[in-house]
């Protein structure tokens, strides 16, 4: 209540020139970047174009003559391009001690290029940025992403910067994801693919997790169905929003050992509100960070990783769409309005068990306990001679160790003679999903040794 008051005055306070001010939103950037900017247009995936975009990004080391020196390094779901510390930016990166000299991203060798991916805020085209059809913000009005569309954007800043294969694609969490996608869309221009606790497909518990958090946001009256920008942001839902994703991103077992069943204050009576020491941190967890992402970017990027699947089928229909919108576009024909295109409002019928909820006799009945599905496959197999590492984590819930298992036996089924899975137990991390950010050791140190 008292921080919706706040920036309830300064969305009301008048500008210099004595017009309204630009809102109470935060500026969503993390520090100085560089930016690329496209001026072709991009065909998206579901249907819709970005006639142009910007993409921010940083880098460290050196691209050598040839250029064969880059490391691609995708993201997480919030995170910038500031993966580390630069001269126009020295604060601390997201992966600080995973880049520089020596270290797991050998910065004397390697040229590391980190984005802010399309769809978020740090910088690159976004629901926060200026529709240049009517300078407006594009709000809700944006269109639906990929992850393929956000690393489609990633290797036209590589053509830009005049890359035309990498070294490695290297990722953790979504970051992961997008690494995969990375070799199965550009296999010729992939030299090796780092996955570090990200998986092939999209799982429903995964799913379950963002959608609830996108209906916590959504359902703040401060969200306006997308349209805050220049009032007060829906800081609330997103406070909850974060605490959700939070409980996903650690394990119960480093809770248990760092938390326990403490009280924050045990000389005081139990409160309604944060109490337990585990309450205290959600609640800071939430707090630092409700004001400093766009909430319009955690609906799209999160819609994002929902929608990914890298089975055959998925691709097959993908470039069908794809290849129908371009002739459309060739023939000169107007979009027709795609009744599949996202929208905001509820589906005409109540939940029903569909056909086939169910898993037939022949599919495994435990993820992972068996062949992956030949869909899986053959949608992994442009990776078949790419070098890969495929890392996970026992403590993870967000993105099981089966998912690793499950992409890694893919890979081999598929003739990809040349995959080195690791995993990592309770006893070597406790910190779930969060490792990747953590573990410089095992994860920095696989990921040194792979890239030798």
């Amino acid at each position: 209540e008292s921080r919706s008051q706040t920036l309830s005055q300064t969305a009301s306070a008048p500008g210099p020139s004595g017009s309204s001010s630009s809102g109470p939103e935060p500026a969503y950037t993390s520090g100085p970047t560089l930016t690329y900017a496209c001026e072709e247009p991009l065909l998206l995936d579901w249907g819709g174009t970005l006639p142009s975009f910007n993409i921010a990004y940083e880098t460290w080391g050196t691209l050598n003559g040839d250029a064969s020196n880059a490391i691609l390094l995708h993201t997480g779901l919030s995170a910038s391009s500031h993966a580390h510390s630069t001269e126009a930016n020295p604060s601390p990166g997201w992966w600080e001690k995973f880049i520089g000299p020596g270290k797991a991203l050998d910065t004397d060798r390697f040229f590391v290029i980190c984005t802010n991916v399309i769809g978020g805020c740090y910088g690159s085209t976004g629901p926060s940025s200026v529709d240049p059809a009517d300078g407006e913000r594009y709000a809700t009005r944006f269109p639906v992403l990929t992850l393929g569309d956000m690393v489609r954007a990633q290797f036209r800043l590589l053509d830009h910067l005049g890359i035309s294969r990498l070294h490695a694609s290297v990722g953790s969490s979504m970051g992961g994801m997008q690494s995969l996608a990375a070799g199965v869309l550009f296999p010729s221009r992939v030299g090796r693919v780092v996955s570090i606790s990200g998986c092939a497909r999209s799982h429903p518990y995964s799913i379950a997790m963002r959608h609830t958090q996108r209906q916590v946001l959504m359902m703040d009256p401060n969200w306006n169905r997308g349209f805050y920008y220049g009032r007060v942001p829906p800081h609330a839902g997103m406070k909850l929003a974060r605490e959700i994703a939070t409980v996903t991103y650690r394990s119960g077992p480093e809770w248990e050992q760092r938390f326990g069943r403490r009280r924050a204050d045990p000389s005081k009576p139990p409160a309604l509100c944060p109490d337990f020491l585990i309450e205290t941190y959600l609640d800071h967890a939430g707090e630092k960070w409700c004001l400093t992402y766009d909430p319009n970017s955690l609906l799209y990027v999160s819609k994002a990783m929902d929608l990914f699947d890298l089975g055959s089928e998925n691709q097959h229909n993908t470039a069908a769409r794809r290849q129908a919108r371009i002739e459309a576009m060739s023939a000169g024909t107007p979009p027709a309005d795609d009744p599949q295109a996202c929208t905001l409002t509820l589906p005409n019928q109540p939940y029903e068990e569909q056909p086939g909820s169910h898993p037939a006799p022949s599919e495994p009945s435990v993820p992972g306990s068996s062949r992956p599905p030949e869909d899986l496959i053959q949608g992994l197999a442009p990776l078949r001679d790419i070098p890969t590492l495929v890392m996970g984590v026992a403590s993870d819930i967000l993105f099981p160790a089966w998912q690793q298992r499950e992409v890694a036996e893919a890979l081999r089924s598929g003739g990809n003679r040349n995959v080195t899975h690791v995993e990592l137990s309770e006893e070597m991390s406790l910190f779930g999903h969060d490792t990747f950010l953590l573990d410089l050791k095992h994860i920095g140190g696989n990921v040194s040794n792979f890239l030798q």
